[in-house]
């Protein structure tokens, strides 16, 4: 494998170009006309336009993505995540190409992609489910009749769905019927797809995933768990490796399932596999995510890894250079995604320009960047601009040092999520690791927030003028 293919932008296509070069290996980035000027573009061997702004006209181009590939000779695509990192048609185009897919084959993705489809696929295998139906139901009184059976609150979901759109959690049977249509027409509208099943609804649960690896010559591994249980809009915001509820039984419990959760599908190269932890910590299986995930820096830190090199290993056909028994956890690592949204107004995207862009920098410090000082950040895609990661002997380390780095980044022009991760970070129910995916929800509005940077503002405004009083002083001592 000579040259990749990085059907990417911004961090996602740094970071895979990164690893590629640490291996001799040539890039070629794709970019979009808003993005001609960005940092990817200037980081690869070879950089190709494919189209305007709009991702349906740009990034989503596969056909187009393939001809680029071919005329420059490409061996590999490395899709990163979003994009067309879960679609299985550009998986296969990918392969019939002659090139090599960067992931898993296209049935895994097929397969996985739909949560009916997963859940069926893993039945064998003795891995707990939710309660609830596995099949797409349409007809409102066979809902209630599995709804009374199963018993409320239950959760409306649609198959083909994620990031929270057709889901709709139902206290009560007379609000069924209503929740059902309006679940329906949001996942036709999403997804092209209206089909939706019913599960149990299970209350303050955790969001739990593990990270798997798959090679062609049958081992399967896993790389331990991530916490992702602060989230806004059903959207991962904080992520941390380990988890600080897993005890040792439990951690390697999940883990096996989560390897079983692979076999079940004939998986290859990374992947994903969440589930959801109760308060009594009972887990079941929720879905798999067949590519890389936006906060793996957190599983490479902890096992001392680097994926994106153990995905380009696997697709040259290479055995995985590591057991089970070879991998344990070391430290704790801690992600905030920093997203331009703004916290004070329901994390809405914040449009602009980076007036000021200054990165934190320091011992166990990481940023995954695609961001630079005077872009402006296009409304097109994902506001994500980079990913601060930190890295601690224990947990309580690595919260510190990220309140700190936190507080070295420098960012203006845009509002960020930035001090919402500080609030996070401050916050007694994350601190002693007693929270789920309600945190936002129980803890969080954008007044506390507000007055917090009101008062920092405050302190720092009394310091500046204390230290200009001080400087007044030195000026006026008489020169002997």
């Amino acid at each position: 494998m000579k040259k990749i293919l990085v059907a990417n932008r911004g961090e996602i296509a740094i970071r895979v170009m990164t690893t590629a070069k640490k291996m001799g290996i040539k890039t070629v980035a794709v970019y979009s006309t808003v993005d001609r000027n960005a940092p990817h573009v200037r980081f690869a061997d070879e950089a190709v336009c494919i189209g305007e702004a709009p991702s349906n006209q740009s990034y989503l181009l596969g056909s187009k993505i393939i001809e680029v590939a071919k005329q420059l000779n490409v061996d590999a695509i490395h899709p990163g995540y979003g994009f067309l990192s879960e679609n299985a048609d550009f998986a296969e185009q990918v392969e019939k190409n002659n090139l090599i897919f960067i992931g898993p084959k296209s049935k895994a993705i097929k397969v996985m992609g739909s949560k009916l489809a997963a859940k069926d696929a893993v039945k064998a295998y003795d891995i707990p489910m939710v309660p609830g139906i596995d099949q797409a139901i349409t007809d409102t009184d066979k809902a209630k009749a599995i709804a009374k059976e199963i018993g409320f609150p239950i959760l409306i979901k649609a198959s083909a769905g994620g990031g929270g759109k057709g889901m709709r959690v139902v206290e009560k049977e007379s609000d069924l019927e209503s929740q059902m249509q309006r679940a329906i027409s949001e996942a036709t509208s999403a997804f092209g797809d209206g089909s939706v099943f019913i599960e149990k609804y299970v209350a303050s649960p955790r969001h739990i995933e593990i990270q798997v690896l798959a090679d062609s010559h049958g081992n399967v591994i896993h790389l331990f768990e991530r916490e992702c249980s602060v989230q806004r809009r059903h959207q991962k915001v904080v992520e941390e490796a380990p988890s600080a509820v897993l005890t040792p039984e439990l951690r390697s419990e999940m883990g096996e399932a989560a390897i079983k959760v692979a076999k079940a599908c004939d998986y290859l190269g990374a992947g994903t596999v969440e589930f959801l932890l109760d308060d009594k910590n009972n887990f079941y299986f929720l879905e798999m995510n067949t590519r890389l995930q936006v906060e793996h820096p957190v599983s490479e830190l902890i096992t001392g890894t680097d994926l994106v090199e153990l995905q380009i290993k696997v697709a040259r056909g290479e055995k995985l250079p590591m057991s089970q028994e070879d991998l344990q956890i070391t430290g704790h690592a801690l992600e905030l995604r920093v997203y331009a949204e703004d916290p004070l107004n329901d994390f809405l995207p914040s449009v602009g320009h980076l007036d000021t862009y200054q990165i934190p920098v320091g011992e166990g410090i990481r940023v995954d960047n695609g961001f630079e000082e005077g872009m402006d950040i296009p409304i097109y895609y994902d506001p994500m601009l980079a990913k601060l990661i930190t890295y601690g002997k224990t947990r309580e380390e690595a919260i510190q040092l990220m309140i700190k780095a936190i507080g070295d980044y420098q960012v203006e022009g845009v509002q960020t999520t930035l001090p919402f991760g500080k609030f996070v970070c401050e916050h007694e129910a994350f601190r002693s690791g007693k929270f789920d995916t309600h945190f936002v929800k129980k803890h969080y509005t954008p007044e506390i927030l507000k007055s917090e940077m009101e008062e920092e503002a405050k302190i720092a405004a009394m310091i500046a003028m204390k230290q200009y009083k001080k400087d007044q002083e030195t000026l006026r001592l008489p020169i002997h």
